[in-house]
């Protein structure tokens, strides 16, 4: 919403609590009040909740609200109406127990920063109740339901610390946004200085399935642990090499059997296990009481383990089960990840896990704007030791989304030496591309290394729904033209692991910027870069912290 001349900045303020009043509202629940009462310094306007509500109900604007209806476009306008009414798709116990986990109160602690009661103190535990209460209510879970439940008489929103919190997010929207068309332009470039000089090759999918599944259950007792594994098997009788998929948390094995089953057919072995305490069943046992975190920072260590554990098992049974016999190349062995599945690919490349920019990063964790970092800094509740979470027989490794920049950091991804593609959205607001993998891509030493952007991708581009999906994810939060961005990712994974893990080195000249220029389409503009150092990256983003 756009404030007037008198407020100047403050409409960054009101952008940082989420683009407008609506987000506030959103994340500002109540019992019982009955006005929003914006506070800057001595200053304060304030909105009747009664207004809001008939507003939604009716689309009349009254007197009241009128002031803020002119500083408003009819887009916002229609967006406030719609949101105040959206059902919000939670029960009671599923927003308590989300809550009440350590990420949920740290999200807490930084909206009580600026949603706060009439008596001026954080509105952390009336947030939370309000939440709980609205979920429970038999009208329905929505912003509007959730104002009345705020346990004030007024809901306060604290503009100076908004406008600090908005001042840093335009700093991070600016920064990215440089860094973005840096990125394009690198990309540009080494088109024109490399045009493609491309040998024939079948990039498209198959017709009939030309491969076989496998369900197996893993038992890893020395972890107490099991879990499955759906392993895709080519026809062919000879040998083939072997990806791994894992998938990110609150997911499972189905986000990614599209890939799985175009590699396949294309006479890659692929595996793709469940990690148990960071699927979608340890999401829907968290919303259910049966679990009291959104996973367990072991995670961090037992995910890479899952993976090492399902290569010695692939390796067991390519020796004495005659499903596998002879149809396995565990010499040429790649993985692919996705979100918390790309830290774990990064992981096995051979990135360990570093402590101390864990604790330096995470000193700040409640001043900041990378969400990622609420499940990056679970790892610091670990024992502080090495932990060897690499594997040898791992020889390509693809991270799409991935959360690494203090659970690695620097130090920790220059000591991997395979080859590593890196993938990032523009539009990812959990793992934000400029932090978490555009950074962390110069920070790679390795001299095969790629970095995709799909500009206007997003954090969920590239996972297809899963069957048994806990919470479906919103089309908003998808991002445009899902299957453009799943082609992209057949794509790339083939000539990549073609080129890497097969050694087929005529399909090398594919992975080049030329090559992805003519794969691109709008609405998701894709580019590829090789070279991108440290002093561009800071040259484009000056000198701000990221």
């Amino acid at each position: 919403m756009q404030w007037a001349k008198q407020f100047g900045g403050l409409r960054l303020a009101v952008g940082a609590i989420g683009a407008g009043l609506m987000s506030a509202l959103v994340a500002c629940p109540a019992f019982g009040a009955e006005r929003i009462v914006l506070a800057y310094g001595v200053l304060e306007r304030s909105i009747p909740i009664e207004s809001l509500e008939t507003y939604a109900r009716t689309g009349v604007i009254d007197s009241e609200l009128a002031w803020y209806a002119q500083r408003a476009s009819p887009e916002q306008l229609t967006q406030l109406k719609q949101g105040l009414l959206t059902p919000i798709p939670l029960g009671a116990v599923e927003v308590s127990q989300f809550l009440y986990t350590s990420i949920g109160e740290r999200l807490l602690d930084r909206l009580g920063e600026v949603i706060q009661m009439d008596s001026r103190q954080s509105g952390f535990y009336a947030i939370r109740a309000a939440l709980i209460l609205a979920a429970a209510d038999p009208e329905g879970f929505t912003p509007l339901n959730v104002l009345r439940k705020f346990p004030s008489s007024q809901i306060e929103i604290n503009l100076t610390r908004s406008l600090e919190i908005a001042n840093e997010l335009e700093s991070l929207i600016n920064q990215s946004n440089r860094t973005y068309a840096l990125v394009n332009e690198q990309s540009v470039l080494e088109a024109l200085a490399a045009p493609p000089s491309l040998p024939p090759i079948d990039l498209q999918s198959g017709g009939a399935p030309t491969w076989d599944r496998q369900t197996i259950t893993l038992d890893d007792r020395s972890r107490n642990r099991s879990f499955p594994a759906d392993v895709y098997l080519p026809r062919s009788p000879n040998p083939h090499p072997v990806i791994v998929i894992s998938h990110g948390l609150g997911s499972d094995r189905s986000s990614f059997a599209y890939l799985a089953q175009y590699l396949a057919s294309k006479g890659f072995v692929v595996a793709v296990p469940e990690h148990p305490g960071s699927s979608s069943s340890q999401l829907q046992a968290l919303l259910d009481g049966r679990a009291a975190e959104v996973t367990n920072p072991r995670e961090f260590i037992d995910r890479p383990l899952d993976i090492k554990f399902l290569l010695d098992e692939l390796t067991r049974r390519a020796q004495s089960d005659p499903a596998f016999q002879g149809r396995l190349n565990l010499q040429q062995i790649g993985v692919i990840g996705q979100s918390f599945g790309g830290y774990t690919a990064l992981a096995l490349a051979g990135a360990p896990i570093q402590f101390q920019q864990l604790q330096t990063n995470c000193r700040n964790l409640n001043n900041s704007l990378n969400v990622s970092l609420l499940l990056q800094c679970l790892a610091l509740q670990l024992p502080n030791q090495p932990y060897d979470l690499s594997d040898p027989r791992v020889k390509a490794a693809i991270a799409i989304n991935p959360i690494d920049s203090s659970i690695l950091g620097r130090e920790s991804l220059s000591q991997i030496k395979i080859p590593v593609m890196i993938v990032a959205g523009s539009a990812d607001t959990v793992a934000p591309a400029l932090p978490e993998q555009i950074q962390s891509f110069t920070w790679l030493t390795v001299p095969d290394k790629y970095l995709v952007l799909m500009n206007g991708g997003t954090h969920f581009s590239t996972i297809a729904e899963s069957p048994t999906a806990v919470i479906p994810i919103p089309d908003q939060a998808i991002g445009p033209s899902p299957a453009l961005a799943r082609h992209y990712i057949e794509t790339l994974s083939l000539i990549f692991f073609q080129s890497y893990t097969a050694n087929r080195a005529n399909y090398r000249p594919y992975l080049s910027a030329s090559y992805i220029r003519t794969i691109s389409q709008e609405p998701l503009r894709l580019s590829l870069v090789r070279s991108l150092t440290a002093e561009q990256l800071a040259r484009a983003i000056g000198d701000a912290p990221l």
